[in-house]
């Protein structure tokens, strides 16, 4: 068959083909064949240098130079001391560290399996140097050396995949487009899974393009489990070439040629990766949904999920992204028009050859999917797009392809082949004017970790005792350099705690303090703005101590349009205080207490299927935490009512309903139902500024079993005013 047959050159992309060549596609055909020409040493080197493509392994140097670059540029502003530039490198690196030391994904020494490392992967690369001898900072400069290895050699690779995808020229520009581009460079020297992951993801398309012609994928599959493990986008990526090479194998069959069932089966290699991680989640810890999920999805980073929310918030995030990656953002992602480019690249290839088109609509389904799954997450824009970084090899080689369709539109000749150049040319000229900038904020960013998260693990190894418990925000650095337990307000390692963090104040009071005395935190090294639960509440209680055993300010200058790499102007280390913990259970009224429902203890409301029923779809029972007569206790801001499950109660006998409320506005007045049933209005009352105890008559006639449902609700249901209020607890007495 010939090339044209099965979809390769035109005529019209042959001629700037033929002029684009050089001996070294001789070479690279030969080598490809597996024809030797020499032996020995000599001849091994003489291949490499030579048969092997020295073009590949210039670009790779050059990747590796830029990267190099970065570390350099954290270096000088670092006093000579390389420290990360986002604070999830020394999640990575303490698990790392454990893994190394036997400990299985268990943060601290002794605890739970966590799942808080967003790559299983990278977790067991990093356990490796921990084993290989690497400790402190010296794991760090593995972690760093491994990344920049990595994308050095997915550069080569890129330039490897646009040569064999449409022509020399087309390689060549994607090779030095990766080379040069400072997203990528910056995740690469990072010490995150960047650039492995880039690394799998261009090795997992190349294999492709190197098997698809026979239909026979052998090493392809192998490839997409590590992909799969690597980073979750990796598992969408990987998942997409699974649908490329079924279509290839089941439906590209030439006549004649008989089906390969075993072949198609191989092919689903890849889903073994996610299958076995999600079953190692669930037997670990209960739950197919990793920590970071639980803490960062749209779905569950709010107490209430409202699916207009969800969507409003989804697309302002997908908006970002496509501004991003269309050059139309002040983060130097693209050059402007970038992602309509690189529509015209997956077309080019969907159109004019065949051969590629389930190629083609694979990275077209990946992509789609890894913007939207991203979109679907609270950090989804920040930390310099770092879940995109491994991508954008993949990313530059379709968009070169979509320049290249451009310049088919030019004139034969001296005129297309000068077009076939400068096009991706402007586009260098556009990432070499923002690599500097990158490198300039690489070690900006490394500066404020150390200027906070390294500062503050320091501070905490010299001054805490060596049992210290102390519950942190920021978990990575604190957790590595400081050499004591820590707790993870936020959720990310310690399990349990994305839910109540994401529910505010209240709720994670309450989950702090049903931890068993001796593991609760001694100290907290905290601050007040998102991620997680505010903060202030636990000092205006007295669960902290107002004055802080340490303050910590960022002294490096935010950016220009006011942002930095850290969400806080100060973090504190303040000491605990627990004694007055639980004190808010106590029944506030006298009689035998049947039941009782702890608002804001998410433990206890789910026991009691307690529901706030908010009346403005959009509107957060955010819980809270306050402290009064010296008693403290958690609560949930309500907008219309509740309702929840009351049980051992004696059937057919008087039963009291008390609450603990502050009314936040003028007296209010709730509808109370038993199982359904009106019994009547209960006047709350107007106590703003404090709470107070309201009690409600149920008559036995309404206590038909030993558990019932209560449902408070408004009095003029659907129009305002409705009735607002702070639910604190309620409690049945007979």
């Amino acid at each position: 068959m010939t090339a044209q047959s099965d979809g390769g050159p035109t005529s019209d992309d042959a001629d700037v083909e033929a002029t684009t060549s050089t001996d070294e596609d001789s070479a690279d055909k030969t080598a490809s064949q597996g024809v030797e020409t020499s032996s020995g040493a000599s001849g091994r080197l003489r291949r490499v240098l030579s048969g092997r493509d020295p073009v590949a392994w210039l670009l790779g140097a050059v990747a590796a130079l830029v990267a190099v670059v970065f570390v350099v540029v954290d270096l000088v502003w670092n006093q000579g001391t390389f420290i990360a530039p986002l604070d999830d490198v020394y999640i990575h690196l303490q698990y790392g560290k454990q893994l190394g030391s036997g400990e299985l994904f268990r943060f601290n020494p002794g605890d739970p399996i966590s799942t808080g490392a967003s790559s299983i992967l990278y977790s067991f690369v990093l356990a490796v140097g921990w084993l290989l001898g690497f400790s402190g900072n010296g794991l760090l400069g593995y972690a760093v050396a491994t990344g920049i290895v990595c994308a050095a050699f997915a550069t080569g690779l890129t330039y490897h995949l646009g040569r064999l995808l449409v022509g020399r020229a087309v390689g060549v520009w994607a090779g030095v487009l990766t080379a040069t581009s400072g997203p990528l460079m910056w995740g690469a020297a990072s010490g995150m899974e960047v650039g492995l992951t880039a690394l799998l993801a261009v090795a997992a398309v190349y294999l492709f393009v190197r098997e698809r012609p026979d239909g026979r994928f052998r090493w392809t599959p192998i490839v997409g489990v590590p992909l799969a493990l690597v980073r979750p986008e990796g598992m969408v990526l990987a998942i997409a070439l699974i649908g490329a090479m079924l279509w290839t194998t089941l439906g590209g069959r030439r006549a004649g040629e008989p089906r390969r069932p075993r072949m198609a089966l191989w092919t689903l290699l890849p889903l073994a990766a996610p299958i076995g991680q999600y079953l190692f989640y669930w037997i670990a810890t209960g739950t197919f949904s990793a920590n970071g999920v639980q803490s960062k999805s749209l779905m569950s980073d709010r107490p209430t999920f409202y699916i207009g929310d969800f969507v409003q918030r989804a697309s302002e995030n997908l908006r970002g992204a496509v501004g991003f990656f269309n050059g139309m953002s002040g983060q130097n992602y693209a050059f402007p028009g970038m992602l309509v480019v690189f529509v015209l690249g997956l077309a080019y290839l969907l159109v004019k050859h065949r051969r590629w088109r389930p190629l083609a609509v694979a990275l077209a389904v990946a992509f789609a999917g890894i913007v939207l799954s991203v979109s679907t997450l609270s950090t989804a824009l920040i930390h310099e797009l770092r879940y995109f970084q491994p991508f954008l090899p993949l990313y530059i080689v379709v968009t070169v392809i979509g320049l290249y369709a451009v310049s088919r539109l030019v004139a034969r000749g001296r005129f297309r082949q000068a077009a076939l150049h400068l096009l991706p040319a402007v586009a260098l000229l556009f990432s070499l004017m923002a690599l500097p900038q990158w490198a300039w904020r690489f070690g900006w960013e490394a500066a404020t970790i150390r200027d906070t998260n390294i500062s503050v693990a320091a501070w905490l190894r010299g001054n805490l005792p060596p049992d210290a418990v102390v519950g942190v925000k920021d978990v990575g650095a604190v957790a590595y350099y400081s050499d004591r337990k820590v707790v993870d307000t936020i959720g990310l390692t310690t399990n349990g705690f994305a839910e109540a963090s994401n529910h505010g104040p209240g709720a994670l009071y309450e989950k702090l303090r049903a931890m068993p005395e001796g593991e609760r935190p001694d100290y907290f090294a905290v601050y007040e703005q998102w991620p997680g639960a505010a903060m202030h509440s636990f000092v205006d209680t007295g669960v902290f101590d107002p004055d802080p055993e340490m303050m910590f300010e960022l002294n490096v200058p935010r950016d220009s349009t006011g942002w930095s790499i850290v969400p806080f102007d100060e973090l504190a280390v303040r000491k605990a205080d627990w004694s007055l913990a639980g004190t808010g259970d106590v029944a506030p009224v006298p009689g035998d207490v049947r039941d009782h429902v702890d608002i804001g203890s998410l433990d206890s409301e789910s026991a009691h299927d307690y529901a706030p029923q908010m009346e403005q779809p959009g509107v957060q029972p955010y819980t809270d935490l306050r402290k009064q007569d010296d008693v403290i206790d958690s609560s949930r801001y309500i907008l219309g009512g509740e309702t929840f499950r009351i049980e051992n109660l004696k059937p057919g006998e008087d039963a009291k309903l008390t609450s603990r409320v502050m009314v936040n506005g003028i007296e209010q007045f709730v509808r109370v139902r038993v199982d359904g049933r009106a019994v009547g209005v209960w006047d709350l009352g107007p106590n703003r500024d404090a709470w107070r105890t309201r009690s409600f008559d149920i008559p036995g006639k309404f206590v038909t079993s030993s558990d019932a449902e209560i449902t408070l609700e408004p009095v003029r249901p659907l129009l305002s005013p409705y009735p607002e209020y702070t639910s604190y607890g309620y409690w049945v007495t007979q």
